[in-house]
């Protein structure tokens, strides 16, 4: 379709109601002189009611349900991001389309249907439907997660674009992003990027108790991001039209090294809010030892070179101080009670950790549920085994390396990547690389034309070569479930690196173990074979 130059850039904006979507929003919102906004929400309650002050200043009036309502330079569709119809109309006539539509965890994880259906389908029919109205001159800024990586513990808690993506064992909402984002890499649209999102903070932290902080081991790197600042990224993608080296890449999305932090170093500075003691509320073996998926980014520079969104990028400190001011008053006299209180310091701390025992104990999804159900399929994939479960020490003793500049080991991609241009023999390389092979058996050079491969359980899939190469995709059936992880490990080199130094740990480990035991048994006359 012929697009009007005179008239104003049309915004499409997917997951409004969303905490990124929404700061992305009031941030267009105040733009409406250079931008007219389209946003596709869904029918609720609670939207209507967040959005009904937008549709006034617009002029609009209110609908129930379903329908297509608009007015000065803003276009609100009413739907569901999964009926193609309410896609299609949302895509009328639009340059932009600044996607942070996702069903993310806890609610991923116990609707893994519904990650599927937002994080998936949805993204391929607006694929589909952004080719069909113009996929030449419609932009696409896709919102990715740093879930996909998976599980990355030291020592190969930095990662960066081109890394194997294989997500944590029973993540369904990483499997959903995954998929949705080779969509976009395989599409026919011209000019997209993905962002790989990383945890973003937001100011109301306490509301967000739940089951899943346990499932985090205490020495996961973080590099995090505040939602009004992943707003801002998402404004500054718009600087970006003209610039033809920014598009068809992927970015690991951060606010760079000032935001980074351990999960243990953010669970200390969280509850000293509340002058509260962490090691009195929560016990250690309560914290899963691996299976999550925080990481450092060794390159989120890239992005930034581009947007310059660190100059004005929220700290660390600077999100601590947001959460402190935007504490609830009640929790605001508590912290101050316990300060100047000792005796109703320690009532609140055994109080604090009945609450959070009984959150750690929530059936099927708490830790220690997990251990007096026997589910040994959790027990492993957090844990490892029940003995590593139980010989997990309490705080303070022999505590993993959380030293931010500790050693870490780069993960290898299986072709050179200092090469301008590949070659029929790289790719060969790096399919095996991978534990398969490619069967195509020409190749023009393009990395963007399809080619066919087959991974090490033998699928045959096609991918376009910066799919695979630099996206760090590979088989879309193989990352679960079923989960075959033994299988993946044992037959390429590209996801063994992600475990054999969980592997490597392990085994040293009891090595350490035994050598303990034998020293005692040495007091006993005895002698562990």
């Amino acid at each position: 379709m012929k697009h009007k130059k005179f008239r104003k850039p049309v915004i499409f904006l997917t997951g409004a109601s969303g905490s990124m979507g929404y700061e992305t929003f009031k941030l267009l919102w105040g733009k409406r002189q250079q931008y007219d906004l389209v946003v596709l929400l869904r029918p609720s309650r609670k939207n209507k009611r967040l959005f009904r002050p937008y549709e006034r200043e617009a002029g609009i009036n209110s609908i129930r349900g379903r329908g297509v309502v608009k007015g000065h330079g803003l276009k609100i569709v009413w739907g569901d991001a999964v009926q193609k119809e309410d896609l299609r109309e949302a895509c009328k006539g639009i340059d932009w389309c600044l996607c942070t539509m996702g069903l993310i965890p806890p609610e991923a994880d116990r609707i893994p249907h519904e990650a599927h259906r937002v994080n998936t389908l949805a993204i391929r029919k607006l694929v589909k439907c952004i080719e069909e109205e113009d996929a030449e001159h419609i932009k696409l800024v896709h919102i990715g997660t740093i879930a996909e990586y998976g599980d990355r513990l030291p020592p190969i808690h930095q990662g960066r674009i081109g890394d194997p993506l294989l997500p944590s064992l029973f993540d369904m909402y990483a499997v959903s992003k995954i998929k949705g984002e080779a969509a976009v890499m395989e599409s026919k649209i011209h000019n997209w990027v993905s962002l790989r999102q990383t945890f973003i903070m937001i100011p109301a932290l306490f509301s967000l108790m739940d089951p899943i902080m346990f499932h985090q081991p205490v020495n996961s790197f973080m590099e995090n991001i505040s939602a009004r600042d992943a707003g801002r990224v998402m404004v500054k993608c718009l600087e970006m039209e003209n610039r033809t080296d920014f598009w068809r890449r992927c970015y690991n999305l951060s606010g760079g090294p000032r935001c980074r932090t351990t999960f243990y170093e953010f669970l200390q500075r969280v509850y000293e809010m509340l002058s509260i003691d962490h090691k009195k509320v929560m016990e250690r073996k309560w914290f899963a030892l691996k299976n999550f998926h925080m990481i450092f980014y060794e390159d989120s520079w890239k992005l930034n070179e581009f947007l310059h969104h660190w100059d004005d990028c929220q700290t660390m400190e600077d999100f601590y101080d947001e959460v402190r001011e935007h504490l609830p008053l009640p929790l605001k006299l508590t912290a101050s009670a316990n300060k100047s209180v000792p005796f109703f310091k320690t009532l609140v701390e055994k109080a604090t950790y009945v609450q959070m025992k009984l959150l750690a104990s929530k059936k099927k999804e708490g830790p220690i549920h997990w251990i007096k159900s026997k589910n040994k399929e959790l027990i492993d994939a957090f844990y490892g085994s029940q003995k590593a479960y139980e010989e997990i020490p309490c705080w303070d003793k022999d505590m993993p390396d959380l030293s931010h500049d500790c050693c870490y080991t780069r993960l290898e991609h299986g072709y050179d990547e200092t090469k301008d241009k590949l070659t029929l023999t790289d790719l060969r390389e790096a399919a095996q690389f991978r534990g398969g092979e490619l069967l195509s058996e020409e190749w023009d050079g393009d990395m963007l034309a399809p080619l066919t491969w087959r991974c090490a359980l033998d699928h045959t899939f096609e991918m376009k070569p910066n799919t695979v190469l630099k996206g760090g995709h590979w088989c879309l059936e193989c990352i679960g479930p079923p989960w075959r992880r033994k299988n993946i490990f044992e037959k390429g080199r590209f996801f063994a690196q992600i475990n054999e130094p969980l592997e490597s740990k392990k085994q040293q480990t009891e090595k350490q173990q035994t050598e303990k035991q034998n020293v005692r048994n040495e007091h006993t006359g005895q002698t562990l074979k």
